[in-house]
């Protein structure tokens, strides 16, 4: 959606400065696994899903192909949720995709883009963004972050931010308490320019509007941005100001936000010419690599190969750990449409049983009346049988 007003806004072209972040092999090797036949394919079928305006199938098609995305990255019924909303006589759907994480998972990084397009196919404006948070949530699929993460593909952003206003407004602010958000991470209109020399992202920070409370945090995350576009891609940075897309509603909520857009911008935004043959796919590519590497480190994922066994527990988890009244349970990856949860204290014998028929990603139970001390919980479904040690203080 975006137009630039060059005369209304400041540049700074800013150096790779390490900002007291290193380099990561671990992280290096994940990023290293963005696929450019994933990034062009995405792109493609993008844009054979035609125009993507509210009140179309086109919309609609599109929201079940990103499910299906997701879905075949590993991610659970219960991680894919829709946030529906209406404006203007129109029903419409943000998709969000939620992973749970090991250490702050009521803390989340929010990585985000619309789908939604207008008068074209919209490959780069915002296929581009889609292209790029989708190999970001398949390579972090299986990958433990200390910080929650939500990928969200907003709609009605074309509209005038409509998806992105609801999500604040109903969800950020219509949770008890409020939902803790780390950063918003956007990426609108990644794409490139065919025919030009695409090596520079432009990296946007928070330096306009109410409140300007969190312009301080939303510049250092910014900085760290940029690091992390130099240690794990091979693009180039700039610095430039947010402004007119979906990280807007979560700036005006007092949010951190950073966000990615190309720095040769396309004459093709919002015309039927929006289409693949007008970008540098590789561009798209060398973006995802840069996204995928500033996740990693945002969300503080692993730096080593986990070897606890985590591809085999679904990532399935009980916190608070220790915990003393409610113990939340997070079903992770596990695809399953009722589970038994089994309590058993040190000498095995049973001290809480209940089952969960169509279970929400986070189920809380109350466990007051438990003695202080040392507990296994097990989560079983069929064949799939998760158990882990807890205490209750």
């Amino acid at each position: 959606m975006k137009t630039k007003l060059l005369t209304l806004l400041t540049f700074l072209s800013v150096n790779y400065a390490s900002s007291g972040q290193t380099f990561i092999q671990r992280y290096a090797d994940i990023a290293n696994q963005v696929s450019q036949t994933n990034i062009t394919n995405s792109l493609t079928q993008f844009e054979g899903l035609g125009v993507k305006y509210r009140n179309t199938a086109a919309l609609e098609n599109t929201y079940q192909w990103l499910v299906n995305k997701y879905t075949s990255f590993g991610y659970s019924a219960a991680q894919i949720t829709a946030d529906t909303y209406t404006y203007s006589g129109s029903t419409c759907k943000n998709l969000v995709v939620t992973k749970v994480g090991t250490l702050y998972p009521n803390t989340y990084v929010i990585v985000c883009g619309h789908y939604d397009s207008i008068n074209g196919t919209g490959t780069n404006d915002n296929g581009s963004g889609v292209a790029s948070i989708l190999e970001v949530a398949r390579l972090l699929q299986n990958v433990n972050t200390e910080y929650s993460i939500k990928f969200i593909n907003f709609s009605g952003e074309e509209d005038g931010l409509k998806g992105s206003q609801h999500f604040v407004s109903a969800v950020v602010n219509g949770t008890t308490p409020k939902m803790d958000i780390r950063l918003v991470f956007n990426l609108d209109e990644v794409g490139g320019v065919a025919g030009m020399t695409n090596n520079t992202i432009t990296c946007e920070k928070d330096t306009n509007g109410t409140p300007t409370t969190n312009n301080a945090a939303s510049a250092t995350m910014t900085n760290q941005l940029i690091t992390c576009v130099g240690l794990y891609s091979p693009l180039q940075t700039f610095l430039s100001n947010a402004y007119a897309s979906d990280y807007m509603p979560f700036e005006d909520n007092n949010e951190i936000i950073t966000g990615f857009f190309e720095k040769n911008e396309t004459s093709h935004k919002h015309t039927a010419t929006d289409l693949l043959v007008n970008m540098d796919p590789v561009y798209n590519y060398k973006v995802a690599k840069a996204a995928t590497g500033a996740v990693l480190h945002f969300a503080k994922a692993e730096t080593v190969l986990s070897n606890d066994g985590h591809e085999f527990d679904y990532q399935v988890s009980f916190y608070p750990n220790p915990t003393k009244d409610r113990l939340n349970i997070n079903l992770g990856s596990l695809n399953v449409s009722q589970y038994d949860l089994l309590i058993t204290d040190i000498n095995g014998k049973t001290a809480l049983k209940s089952t969960f028929n169509n279970p929400k990603l986070i189920e809380a139970i109350d466990i007051q009346g438990l003695s202080k001390g040392m507990y296994l919980v097990a989560l079983s479904s069929g064949d799939k049988k998760v158990t882990k040690k807890i205490v209750i203080q």
